[in-house]
């Protein structure tokens, strides 16, 4: 476990050097949360549309800023694996789950710092706008949120073990566009009904979000917050899983 937390150090330092981590995964995210706020304000009050109000829209913008970290996940392990790094890094005595746990855990510091910022972000916007966010919901907000950053972070590790350098950012550009659609990010997925709602039920994405929103809104009913949890959990187990077998296999035929 030493060896991974000193491989996961090295990796949030190199992340921390980058500029891009910073405008994707901090600023973007809060942009868009004052964006989507001042669309809420034009939209008439006869509409009784709630989506974007600032207590619901922050658990969305959530999820929406870990899609980042799924990308830059990925980028990191591709490009680790394209230069040299990784094999010489693989003729130490570091076993592969020391490298899956190197590269996934400061990804998680990342998204932990990612949703205290927006959760702040979506404090003071409550404050100008009237609408109340009980400050006690970061308390219930950091560990609603792991499970959908551990998936994030381990799709993108699952995308950089597999795919090149210039291949895996396509990849996850794709599943940003694809989880903001059908993960109820920036609509109502539960009012849509039809094909698009049992698509989204199919897809983890749209619990992500429904498990973090109640978070926020201290809703802990079964529907709204444990059973979304459940099935995030559940996925971000078998995508572990995944992504490790796959690095694995990735190494040996790295290595042979």
């Amino acid at each position: 476990m030493k060896k991974a937390i000193v491989f996961a150090k090295r990796n949030f330092i190199e992340m921390s050097r980058d500029t891009l981590s910073y405008i994707f995964c901090v600023a973007f995210p809060i942009v868009m949360l004052v964006i989507m706020t001042l669309v809420n304000e034009s939209i008439p009050a006869e509409a009784e549309m709630t989506i974007f109000r600032i207590d619901n829209l922050a658990g969305g913008v959530v999820i929406f800023g870990q899609t980042f970290v799924m990308l830059f996940t990925a980028l990191n392990v591709s490009k680790d694996r394209t230069g040299s790094f990784l094999i010489r890094m693989f003729a130490s005595p570091m076993k592969p789950n020391d490298f899956t746990a190197g590269y996934i855990l400061p990804m998680l510091a990342v998204a932990l710092i990612q949703a205290l910022c927006i959760f702040a972000a979506a404090f003071i916007i409550s404050l100008i706008t009237g609408f109340t966010i009980n400050p006690l919901a970061i308390l219930l907000l950091i560990p609603a949120m792991l499970p959908s950053a551990l998936l994030f972070a381990a799709l993108g590790f699952l995308f950089g073990a597999l795919f090149s350098e210039k291949a895996a950012p396509g990849l996850c550009s794709i599943i940003i566009s694809l989880g903001s659609f059908v993960g109820g990010i920036w609509f109502d997925a539960e009012a849509t009904g039809g094909i698009l709602l049992k698509i989204c039920k199919c897809l983890p994405f749209i619990y992500c979000t429904k498990s973090v929103r109640a978070a926020i809104t201290l809703d802990l009913s079964f529907d709204s917050f444990i059973l979304p949890e459940i099935i995030v959990i559940a996925c971000t187990v078998v995508l572990l899983f995944l992504s490790s077998f796959a690095f694995r296999k990735r190494m040996k035929a790295d290595l042979a």
